[in-house]
């Protein structure tokens, strides 16, 4: 099976977390597009009910046009379940995200989520985070300035992101610079708390506590990996 069929098992089978009622966060990514092309045919065949919140505008573009309703994060109580992609993730269910430039809004729609499961196809898994580069959003005032204390601070390359021949800027007009640490992220925890120190960082692409399951596709199929310290462990604890 090529990647991108293992790409849509994962996305699909993420949609058994979704259920009627249910206010949704809608990831970005190449995976987590097959959740949202299958919510919105269960929306409009079943008659599935749900409100989503997306975490980009290209989200936002592709589920309108699939016939998704929204809403504004602000207007709504907190969120059911938040389905988004992940560039890495750990044993421990810690992830590296932003590698679609969308990790602001991503980790503030997790935040406000009970839970989050993560769809990926098995490149994704790692024993240790950081072969992927860290993707940091930092504001553009002097963020030259940022990338050095950032060199500094990781002890490794950090360069500016791409789109072209012209920096890339994300959803929040912001750039990304990539830190290329390597495989030696142990913890991401402090790591994080480190990074967020630095005044012209906005956000980090280490989402730290956040995964309840992963959503696995390998040539093997599709396998449910849950969080033993996960809210959604804890959750059916709680209601058995």
């Amino acid at each position: 099976m090529d990647v991108e069929a293992l790409k849509r098992e994962a996305g699909i089978a993420a949609c058994d977390y979704v259920n009627d009622g249910m206010k949704v966060g809608l990831g970005t990514g190449s995976t987590v597009k097959y959740t949202i092309l299958e919510l919105a045919r269960r929306v409009r065949e079943d008659g599935l009910n749900i409100v989503g919140v997306p975490t980009s505008i290209q989200t936002q573009k592709l589920a309108l046009e699939e016939g998704i309703t929204l809403a504004e994060l602000d207007d709504l109580d907190g969120l059911d379940v938040v389905i988004d992609g992940t560039d890495e993730y750990d044993p421990n269910f810690q992830l590296i995200k932003g590698g679609g430039a969308a990790l602001l809004r991503e980790k503030v729609v997790a935040q406000a989520s009970a839970s989050m499961v993560v769809v990926a196809d098995d490149r994704k898994k790692v024993e240790c985070l950081g072969s992927f580069a860290l993707p940091i959003e930092v504001t553009p005032f002097s963020h030259l300035t940022t990338l050095r204390a950032l060199e500094d601070l990781l002890s490794c390359n950090v360069t500016v992101r791409m789109q072209g021949d012209q920096s890339l800027l994300t959803d929040n007009g912001n750039l990304i610079l990539d830190a290329h640490t390597g495989p030696s992220i142990l913890d991401p925890a402090t790591v994080e708390r480190e990074i967020l120190s630095l005044a012209g960082v906005v956000q980090v692409g280490l989402f730290i506590d956040m995964c309840d399951a992963v959503i696995l596709a390998s040539s093997d199929g599709v396998t449910v990996l849950t969080n033993p310290v996960g809210r959604l462990v804890q959750s059916n604890s709680s209601q058995a």
